[in-house]
């Protein structure tokens, strides 16, 4: 993959989790609200609360991915396996354009 369409498919892709994280920031926890006594029947806020959570952390686990992907960028490993140094797949790195293995690499049983 031309490191040009490589740095594109970054920009974006942290751009989109960027823009995800704002959101979630903004809209701010819902279960300590003055209105809303904690485990209220009938409040979904709790649940809202911990699902904005868990997917914070995912958001943050991609930036790290997208940051490590940066990197081997500039120092000229991007594209190749992190294990194997084989190369990924172009079509693959359009779909994931933070993929540190090969799909047969991924698919093996982590020992």
């Amino acid at each position: 993959m031309e490191p040009e369409r490589a740095q594109e498919l970054l920009a974006s892709l942290r751009a989109r989790v960027e823009r995800e994280l704002t959101t979630i920031d903004a809209e701010g926890p819902q279960e300590g609200d003055a209105l809303v006594e904690p485990g209220d029947i009938g409040s979904e806020d709790l649940y809202e609360d911990e699902f904005d959570e868990g997917r914070r952390e995912e958001l943050d686990e991609q930036l790290a991915a997208i940051a490590r992907a940066e990197s081997r960028l500039q120092d000229g490993t991007y594209g190749l396996s992190v294990e194997s140094g084989q190369p990924i797949p172009d079509a693959r790195l359009e779909a994931l354009p933070t993929a540190e293995r090969t799909v047969e690499e991924e698919q093996r049983p982590q020992v």
